[in-house]
């Protein structure tokens, strides 16, 4: 009887908890869907309420929308865009050989002190908020710029790539040592086994093995990048203008929304607009997801 009855209550303890996973599961199914949905319906507003056309959103740097429903403005956001792409592809280009040169450190050089110091100090990065970044760029970052190039202004596309290659330093790092980490042992033992230096045998055989993690890593990376907003609008300028240099202030996506959403009237062409640049870069992230699956993908089917 006493056994009946344990087995009835593991029964129902499995039962509760794999019923819990589920719908915690189906919960964020739901509402990922349904951000989707409202950000397609206030976006899409642009296009079907005040008659822009993609093109015109996408590639025109007219911006000026109306504050009203009436409409009649432009909304161009070419500049946001391209603000956006620079800045987060300075960030990577910054990031990324400090990011590998540290996974590759932790994971095969030191990997002891990787585990006991270096990695904990990258994590803590990661919860730093994204305020702090901006604050220290902006008190500290901006000024040294300024002075070091002779500039009436340190805010600029170098200020955010900088910031925001920090930021996502610690991202690419974490993902781009377990890639390492998750490389086949018996790869180094018949580099070294052949003869290969260490370096060689990293350059060789290690990162190209790990190719498919790290550039997920990159990915995740750029994904963070283009979703700031508070830290780069503080450095960036918020000038809405094409830059002619990396030393030149600019906007983007993220920095825009920020900075106006909360005085655009709602229901407004301004307002509009604002919501289809949040539903831009919806669409960013869901590609971004995909290039990281495809991957993923391409990994299982070498392995």
């Amino acid at each position: 009887m006493d056994q009946n009855m344990r087995q009835q209550h593991m029964f129902r303890r499995e039962y509760f908890g794999k019923s819990l996973a589920v719908l915690c599961g189906m919960f964020l199914i739901v509402l990922t869907i349904a951000i989707g949905a409202f950000l397609l319906a206030k976006g899409m507003l642009t296009f079907t309420q005040f008659h822009h056309s993609i093109g015109e959103f996408l590639f025109s740097s007219a911006w000026k929308p109306s504050d009203t429903e009436m409409g009649g403005g432009q909304v161009g956001a070419a500049i946001y865009i391209w603000g956006s792409i620079l800045t987060c592809t300075l960030a990577l280009f910054i990031s990324v050989p400090f990011s590998l040169a540290t996974a590759v450190f932790m994971t095969q050089i030191a990997p002891k002190l990787g585990e006991r110091i270096i990695r904990p100090a990258v994590e803590i990065f990661v919860g730093i908020p994204s305020v702090v970044y901006g604050w220290v760029g902006l008190v500290v970052l901006v000024p040294l710029l300024q002075r070091i190039f002779d500039l009436p202004h340190g805010q600029s596309v170098l200020a955010a790539g900088i910031v925001l290659s920090v930021m996502i330093y610690p991202t690419i790092t974490s993902v781009s040592a377990d890639a390492i980490r998750s490389v086949n042992n018996k790869y180094v033992e018949g580099a070294y086994g052949l003869g290969s230096t260490r370096w060689r045998m990293i350059y060789k055989v290690l990162l190209p093995a790990a190719l498919p993690g790290i550039l997920t890593a990159i990915v995740l990376g750029l994904a963070r990048a283009f979703g700031e907003a508070l830290a780069v609008s503080m450095v960036i300028g918020k000038m809405r203008a094409f830059p002619d240099s990396l030393l030149a202030p600019t906007n983007s996506l993220t920095a825009a929304i920020a900075s106006d959403m909360g005085g655009a009237m709602d229901g407004g062409e301004f307002n509009a607009a604002l919501w289809s640049m949040a539903l831009l870069l919806f669409i960013i992230s869901l590609l971004f997801i995909l290039v990281i699956h495809l991957i993923a993908a391409r990994k299982e089917r070498i392995a």
